[in-house]
């Protein structure tokens, strides 16, 4: 049976492009402009394509530091490079004519991706303290749309946070939805809980989903699923951790359970990549102490106020009092953002034990992604790239979905 292909647009590190590879659409081209985010994606075309063909010994090898970037390249020959690195904006013309090469006439079926979301944010509305309409980035949507013009697809996936909905009182969702139906398509917009769908994360999302008027598609029911796990599920198994350890590689300590094996988290290895935490000083590391009391004792948030002054840097107690939060190790996480990249104290590590803030490797967990998928750039280019994505796992339910329907 013919593959279903797609692009990527705003692609990010490839969340939402991981799962619908493997619910076995293929990629024709992927878009971003962060370079670090491209080169990830790079990678992880690496690691398809050797699978593809049973030789993921050179993968490894790249993740062990035993090859360089580009041997495992040339691992590879004549696999065409379908990341285009550049921003998407008023004159395309470059993205467009690339495109075209990796197409080589071949038909676009679906168009997946999410512009950046903070032009959206109530937070990031706060912060620029600008009226929505002089904030450029809420137009991408616009760009997004001359894509959909351009390649005609028959069904298209466009994500993004909750702010959407409300911006402008609701006036920039309309004019999106007005936009898009100009184009020929019909849509509707629906708000996913990454949760539902075996991601131990509290991650809403809109989610809406766009097909050609009178093609007979409607939107997928997206069943919510039972979830039986949780953030202890997908932590227990990895190595012990002190702030600042910059183990590239380190070995399993644990057996894969029920919910690693289940959700495809842990691979075939015995080893992982990026189980790495950034350092702490000592003010730090007291505060998550007592946040991190507070919350396995009584689960109780540690509020700013409530430290003892000499922990205290700043008058202001009223803003972000709970900018110390500690990951809940018995249900699921708070939604993983960009913002773990600038500090870790709103990630803290749910143990007395070990404490710190998450590593990366935890972070990609929570967010769904499987150990073998290397996030390129270092510490905090990975962690942007992670709180960025669309979780895998969801992204997975939503191809699924879709690919039922375009076989019916």
């Amino acid at each position: 049976m013919k593959k279903i292909t797609f692009i990527d647009l705003f692609a990010g590190a490839g969340g939402l492009s991981e799962g619908f590879v493997k619910a076995g659409f293929e990629p024709l081209a992927h878009v971003e402009m962060d370079a670090h985010a491209c080169k990830t994606l790079e990678t992880r075309n690496y690691y398809h394509a050797l699978r593809s063909k049973g030789k993921l010994e050179a993968y490894y090898d790249y993740l062990l530091g035993k090859i360089s970037h580009e041997m495992l390249s040339s691992s590879i020959p004549n696999q065409p490079n379908n990341v285009i690195n550049a921003s998407i904006g008023d004159d395309n013309t470059k993205i467009f004519n690339r495109i075209d090469e990796l197409c080589q006439g071949r038909e676009v079926d679906l168009i997946i991706g999410g512009p950046p979301c903070q032009a959206y944010s109530v937070v990031g509305r706060h912060r620029i303290n600008k009226l929505e309409e002089d904030d450029p980035r809420n137009l991408l949507y616009r760009q997004y749309a001359r894509f959909l013009k351009k390649y005609n697809p028959k069904v298209f996936v466009f994500e993004n946070v909750l702010g959407i909905l409300s911006a402008e009182d609701g006036k920039y969702f309309n004019n999106i939805k007005v936009y898009f139906r100009t184009l020929g398509y019909e849509l509707e917009s629906k708000v996913l809980n990454a949760s539902d769908y075996k991601v131990l994360q509290n991650r809403k999302r809109v989610i809406i989903i766009g097909w050609k008027k009178g093609s007979g598609f409607t939107y997928p029911k997206l069943e919510a699923e039972v979830n039986y796990y949780n953030v202890s599920d997908v932590l227990k198994d990895l190595a012990y951790l002190n702030p600042g350890d910059q183990n590239k590689v380190t070995n399993y300590t644990g057996i894969c359970n029920n919910y690693l094996h289940e959700s495809g988290v842990r691979g075939d290895s015995e080893f992982v990549t990026q189980h790495v935490a950034r350092p702490h000083n000592e003010r730090d590391l007291e505060i998550y102490r007592i946040a991190i009391d507070k919350w396995l004792s009584n689960r109780e948030r540690l509020k700013y106020g409530d430290l003892p002054e000499r922990l205290k840097t700043h008058k202001n107690q009223n803003s972000f009092i709970d900018r110390f939060k500690v990951v809940d190790i018995h249900s699921y996480s708070h939604t993983v953002l960009a913002h773990i990249a600038k500090d870790g104290h709103y990630y803290i590590y749910p143990s007395a034990e070990q404490v710190r803030s998450l590593s990366v490797r935890e972070a990609a967990r929570i967010q769904s992604f499987p150990d073998d998928y290397y996030f390129e750039g270092g510490r905090s280019a990975a962690f942007k790239q992670i709180g960025n994505a669309v979780p895998p796992l969801m992204a997975l339910k939503i191809a699924e979905e879709i690919k039922e329907a375009f076989n019916d």
